[in-house]
């Protein structure tokens, strides 16, 4: 493993003064060789190591068993104890190390299973220090050899045969006391983004089926929403893909999009990635799609839809509506709730699609353009306290990250 020059960590708690100590992780962590021989855990308490939940059982998480015919010859995991995956994500090449904060459970003879050894050692501090990619990698990347079909070669006993830095038990405490606040605050806001997208989707769900209405500013009904086909409503335009191997035709100023540019969710989210340039637009098959325009993915990504606030041109995958008169926000949401529509389309053999037309058929209810702009005004606010929380989280994730690089050596 990598020697580190410093025995302090950047950022550490005043009051802590003593030097970390190189410490093998066979001091820290024992191997546990217990197995599931008298089936006192069955195929439903199979657990499985996910590198941004942890150990979670593998239902939960993939919606069923993968387990064997038997699993009386799998290592049993009880709470507290360290597992190590000997499977590589694009992240950690060399598999990932994480602590059992659930259920016990039994994992696979593909598993490393450890136990924390109390004298020497908080299973918090251990989860936390192989939290951060870096740690795990340089750890693991001299013990690990790569097989055939990059399956990962190295003994139990081997994997905890390298060293780490570590502290004092006290400290060690200290530090996982600190990120289990901070866990606690990401899982909360969390919750709370995952709430106001339920209520959202439930909403959602009662104004486009009119269960739920909105008055006027007198406090009387709107008029009865009017059946209309999508094609009356606004004029349809497509894209195109200038030629790459044109450099006269990109590193423009004009936003490109292709299908994998927009959000699954959000209508607002879109990762502008490619520009093109006005030579490209005339004499391309892209053309300009005006600002408060839908775009509407009808090929490769069929269903994703999404609202656009400046000039852009699209892929070819795109059927983009411009709306004559009404709420380009409200009927967004509302073609975005009819998705399932879209996609019983389904055209194509290798490439699943709609064209134009199915497009201009679509028949949707549209109340006038006041109640319009009350429902496309409320979903607004909504997504915009779903965007805020969402952003919270980004950046609380991001000063853990922070702390995590600067707190452990």
């Amino acid at each position: 493993m990598e020697k580190q020059q410093s025995k302090k960590p950047l950022i550490r708690f005043p009051e802590l003064k003593n030097a970390w100590e190189h410490k093998r992780l066979n001091e820290l962590l024992s191997e546990v060789k217990k197995r599931n021989e008298d089936l006192k855990y069955g195929k439903d308490e199979v657990l499985s190591v996910s590198g941004e939940l942890g150990i979670v059982n593998q239902i939960e998480h993939l919606g069923r068993s993968y387990a064997g015919v038997s699993v009386h010859n799998y290592h049993i995991v009880e709470v507290d104890d360290i597992v190590y995956t000997k499977s590589p994500l694009k992240a950690n090449p060399f598999g990932i190390i994480k602590l059992n904060k659930g259920k016990a459970g039994i994992v696979s003879t593909l598993y490393a299973v450890y136990k924390v050894n109390q004298q020497t050692a908080y299973g918090p501090f251990i989860d936390n220090y192989f939290s951060l990619d870096a740690n795990t990698n340089r750890y693991l990347r001299p013990l690990v050899r790569k097989g055939a079909k990059n399956t990962l070669q190295v003994t139990n006993e081997e994997a905890i045969s390298a060293e780490i830095f570590a502290p004092a038990i006290p400290e060690q405490k200290r530090i996982a006391s600190f990120f289990t606040v901070l866990d606690k605050k990401i899982a909360e806001l969390k919750q709370k983004k995952n709430l106001l997208e339920q209520y959202k989707k439930g909403v959602m769900q009662k104004l486009f089926s009119q269960e739920l209405r909105f008055k006027d500013e007198n406090g009387k009904e709107f008029p009865k929403w009017e059946k209309k086909k999508l094609g009356d409503v606004g004029d349809f335009i497509g894209g195109g893909t200038p030629s790459t191997q044109n450099s006269d035709y990109w590193n423009g100023d004009i936003p490109w999009l292709s299908s994998s540019d927009l959000s699954d969710e959000n209508i607002y989210q879109i990762n502008s990635t490619r520009f093109i340039t006005k030579e490209a637009v005339s004499k391309s098959a892209t053309r300009l799609v005006p600002k408060k325009s839908i775009l509407i993915v009808s090929r490769v990504g069929v269903g994703k839809v999404a609202v656009n606030e400046v000039e852009l041109c699209t892929s070819q995958d795109f059927t983009n509506l411009i709306p004559k008169s009404d709420n380009y926000l409200f009927m967004a949401y509302l073609i975005k709730l009819q998705t399932h529509k879209l996609l019983a389309f389904n055209q194509g053999t290798s490439i699943k699609g709609f064209v134009k037309s199915d497009l201009e058929d679509l028949q949707l209810s549209i109340p006038s353009i006041k109640e319009q702009n009350k429902i496309a005004n409320f979903l607004v606010t909504l997504d915009k306290k779903i965007s805020r929380t969402e952003n919270q989280i980004q950046q609380t994730q991001q000063y853990k990250k922070g702390l995590l690089q600067n707190m452990f050596i």
